[in-house]
């Protein structure tokens, strides 16, 4: 029977069955209006759970506490979030502020304190307030609604909610992920300063749940920058809770491979959003690196030309500069033969197997200036391929990183 991924409207990571989420203001952040800055993210029955953490060896405490927590139960009930501090540098007294956290959540759920997830962004250094979050859950109400104040919650730099749920149905099977997402700056594989929620009513295997976001994050999350930073923080967290009734599905079920599909597209809307949403973006960059002799090359590429100054800026100023596109690609890392390589601006190729063409400058500035821009770049020396996705970099960028704690 056939598989159909639909798209729920204003769906997002309370759609699947069995979750309720709640935010309130709690005084972490600087207060402004509507402002909500502690959010708890909730399921009815205990989930199978998986994660993808950062890789910046200076780790947050809620990174810690949840990393020891899923090695050593694969499970998760709940998860309480913070902006407006990383909890991050912050030593013995951010560790426990941390714990704490995690029992005042606990006794608010009536949950044991390893069932309960945690999660940090804001700025690094600062000492996590537990008296403020003691009484922020206190005024919490947790709900299907409640996805949506969540979503605002977890935001510090974006301007706009990221957030997506799909239905699948799946010869005779039904089952629903959804998801939300935060990130803006310090954008930059593997991981980013982002925090990003997964749920699932379906029922999902342990390992093969660990796989598949694994395999998911590789290409979505892990093939976007918008900075080259990478943070201490950057959580991705899948929650499995099994309401949905089906089959288990595993490595040998027939569900696996629609899962698998469903999943990657939850996580590449979410990613691509966040690019979408740069810290003073004006355009998005998808970058398509095909014919590498290895798809960790094609990664290598896609994540260098995305992360580029030079390139990011010359799409800023629709400059169709190429010349900074295919030195990035040499400085990756990826094996290339310069002679065989073309590099393209949409379907404008500027330079065909290594040497530069006569092209209509006007009209590639003009395809630079679009809101969507793409840069491909053809190697002819293999057969992998990848696709990133990045923005441009403006003067409102440096603006909003010059003053961010000032």
């Amino acid at each position: 029977m056939s598989t159909t991924i639909e798209i729920i409207p204003e769906g997002g990571v309370t759609s699947p069955r069995g979750f309720t989420a709640g935010a309130t203001y709690a005084g972490i952040k600087k207060y402004s209006k509507d402002a909500l800055d502690l959010s708890v993210l909730y399921s009815e029955t205990i989930c199978t759970a998986a994660a993808v953490f950062t890789t910046n060896k200076i780790k947050a405490a809620p990174v810690i506490i949840d990393q020891n927590n899923l090695a050593k139960t694969g499970k998760a009930q709940a998860v309480v979030i913070n902006s407006g501090c990383a909890n991050a540098c912050t030593g013995e007294q951010g560790m426990a502020a941390a714990l704490t956290t995690a029992d005042l959540t606990a006794s608010f759920l009536g949950l044991p304190s390893d069932m309960i997830m945690l999660a940090s962004t804001g700025v690094i250094g600062v000492q996590l307030a537990v008296d403020k979050i003691k009484t922020g859950l206190s005024n919490i109400i947790l709900s299907v609604e409640g996805g949506n104040s969540l979503t605002m919650a977890i935001m510090t730099t974006d301007t706009r909610p990221k957030k997506i749920a799909v239905k699948i149905e799946d010869g005779g099977i039904s089952y629903t992920i959804g998801g939300t997402c935060k990130g803006a700056g310090m954008i930059h594989p593997d991981m980013a300063t982002m925090l990003g929620f997964i749920t699932t009513d379906a029922a999902v295997d342990g390992v093969f749940l660990k796989e598949a976001l694994n395999k998911a994050v590789a290409d979505s999350f892990n093939l976007i920058s918008v900075d080259g930073d990478t943070s201490t923080n950057d959580t991705v967290l899948l929650m499995a809770n099994g309401l949905a009734g089906n089959p288990l599905i595993n490595y040998g079920s027939t569900l696996g491979s629609s899962f698998q599909k469903a999943l990657n597209q939850v996580c590449l809307y979410l990613a691509k959003s966040i690019a979408r949403d740069g810290e003073g973006a004006t355009r998005l960059i998808e970058v398509v690196v095909n014919g590498a002799m290895s798809i960790n090359d094609a990664r290598l590429a896609v994540r260098t030309i995305t992360s580029s100054p030079l390139v990011k800026t010359a799409v800023h100023g629709g400059d169709p500069n190429w010349g900074r596109i295919i030195a990035a690609v040499g400085r990756s890392g990826a094996a290339i033969v310069p002679e065989k390589s073309d590099v393209y601006i949409g379907d404008m190729c500027l330079l065909k197997h290594g040497l530069p063409l006569v092209f209509d400058k006007k009209a590639a500035a003009a395809l630079l200036k679009r809101e969507e821009v793409v840069l491909r770049v053809e190697l002819n020396i293999g057969k992998a391929c990848a696709i990133g996705w990045g923005c441009d970099l403006s003067k409102e960028y440096v603006e909003i990183n010059a003053e961010y704690t000032t």
